[in-house]
This record gives structure tokens, C-alpha cells and sequence, in this order.
């Protein structure tokens, strides 16, 4: 399901996000609406989208989703409307690549936890997904692509 996890130091990237709090039943129906809106305040700006997108977690999901939705930029942006200018961190994370339909995410992330505690790291509880393909690119959702990036203790 998931590709060997590894452990690695990222390097901050400089992110335009919508910081969002939603119920965990209805995050589909915020997405799109979220990921136009990052798309024409970032065009509308003149900067360049230099990643994939992804939605950044500051907690585990309870009954709510406490996360920023975004894209990495190769400038700051300029506050506007919903959209701020964020980062993701320079920190240590056990990487790893689901391929699947988004459906799945949970199991995939549930492996990973299983593979981060058995090897001994400390979780934080902090964590992003970086969707690798796009939907509307690719057809088949069993071909989708999620780089999962779970943050770990130094």
C-alpha cells in the first residue's frame, strides 16, 4: 500500500495556504472551493507554483480537520481574502508514497503509524500529505499518487 518509509530532514518551503477547520465528514466539500481560490490569488499575484499541492495537519484528525490547504510558491504571497502566506517546516519526517484513491488515505496512514512506532520515533502529531497527481490528469484513482510526510521527534 505504502512505498518503504525513510526517514529524512526536509527543507522549509515557502507555502501559500487557507488555514481551515472543518468537520472530518465534510473536508471534500471545502477542498475545491479552497484550491481555486489558492489558484487565482497566487496567478493573480504573478507568483509561481513550484510543488505539488498539499494539505498540512497540526493534529491528529478528531471530529475536525485543523489544517492548512496549499501550494509552494516561489515567493511569498500577499495576504488576500483567505489566502496567507505560510511554510512548510525544515524538520525530520518519515516520508513514504501511497498510491491508491484518496478513499484509502486512512489505512495508508495507519501503516504508517504502525512502521513509526515500531521503529521508536516520537510522534508529534503533525503531518501533510502532498498530492503527486492530479485527479483531473489522471483518471484512475488506483493510480493517484500521496507522498505522506509524518513529522518526528529530532
Amino acid at each position: 500500500m505504502i512505498t518503504p518509509p525513510e526517514v529524512i530532514r526536509t527543507k522549509e518551503i515557502a507555502t501559500a495556504v487557507i488555514p481551515l477547520v472543518v468537520p472530518s465528514r465534510e473536508m471534500s466539500k471545502y477542498m475545491d472551493p479552497a484550491i481555486q481560490e489558492l489558484i487565482r490569488t497566487i496567478n493573480g499575484q504573478g507568483i509561481q507554483i513550484t510543488g505539488p499541492m498539499f494539505s498540512y495537519h497540526h493534529r491528529r484528525p478528531s471530529d475536525t480537520f485543523d489544517f492548512e490547504i496549499g501550494f509552494p510558491v516561489s515567493k511569498p504571497v500577499k495576504p488576500e481574502g483567505r489566502v496567507i502566506s505560510s511554510k512548510l517546516p525544515a524538520v525530520n519526517v518519515v516520508r513514504s508514497v501511497y498510491q491508491g484513491p484518496y478513499e484509502a488515505l486512512a489505512q495508508a496512514w495507519m501503516e504508517m503509524q504502525t512502521w513509526v512506532r515500531d521503529q521508536g520515533h516520537g510522534e508529534t502529531g503533525r503531518f501533510w500529505e502532498s498530492y503527486l497527481t492530479n485527479p483531473e490528469e489522471v483518471k484512475d484513482p488506483k493510480d493517484y499518487r500521496t507522498e505522506l510526510n509524518w513529522i518526528v521527534s529530532e
